[in-house]
């Protein structure tokens, strides 16, 4: 009798068990998001007072809302200020998603929070995803859910590299995960942005625009 493959979803997996199934470390350098985050980027006037006037306006609550306040108040008009849509080459940004990677030996499978994708009806091949609108890190797992995605469509799309972001209440880490050999993969961790604060909040607009750009010109 054939065994059941064991399905994991991105919503509750855990640390240790994308360890367990697949072999994957972190590389701590943070050079690597040198070129992603450096380039240089001049705003217009309008996205300047876009920013300011949002922190303004939920400056006092971001850190306080819960996941579906979050992002419907402060994260969804930053990511629509983007604009990942392009009609032209099909490629648009989606909410919760459905997206399955299966091996013989597990299935990952779920609902992705946020990804940009060629498609516009529906996800045909994911680029860019952002995990975990969530206030408390202890219940919830953003980043194993996030590589969980990324190992997803690294494997769907035949890639060897893929750029995400996870976000905890105020705070931004921005992931790049390559992919070394069969079942072997290294990640990167950035720095803490904290959007309650301009600086870091026009940095993640910036980083955002950057991976926009990226992904146009594929």
């Amino acid at each position: 009798m054939k065994e059941d493959i064991p399905i994991y979803y991105f919503s509750k997996i855990k640390d240790r068990e994308l360890r367990e199934l697949v072999n994957i470390k972190q590389n701590f350098s943070l050079k690597i998001f040198d070129l992603w985050f450096n380039q240089t980027i001049n705003l217009k006037d309008h996205e300047i007072k876009f920013l300011t006037e949002l922190l303004d306006k939920e400056f006092n609550f971001i850190r306080i809302y819960k996941e579906e306040d979050l992002k419907v108040k402060f994260i969804a008009p930053i990511l629509n200020k983007v604009d990942f849509r392009n009609i032209e080459k099909e490629i648009r940004d989606f909410y919760e998603e459905k997206i399955t990677y299966k091996t013989n030996k597990f299935i990952f499978t779920g609902n992705t929070d946020f990804l940009v994708s060629k498609g516009l009806e529906y996800s045909e091949k994911p680029y860019f995803f952002i995990q975990e609108f969530k206030k408390d890190k202890e219940i919830s797992y953003p980043e194993s859910q996030l590589l969980a995605e990324l190992i997803t469509a690294v494997e769907l799309n035949d890639f060897k590299i893929i750029k995400g972001a996870y976000i905890v209440g105020a705070i931004w880490n921005f992931v790049i995960l390559k992919k070394l050999a069969e079942n072997t993969y290294q990640y990167f961790i950035s720095i803490n942005f904290d959007s309650s604060k301009l600086t870091d909040l026009t940095a993640i607009y910036k980083n955002l625009l950057v991976v926009k750009e990226e992904i146009f010109k594929i």
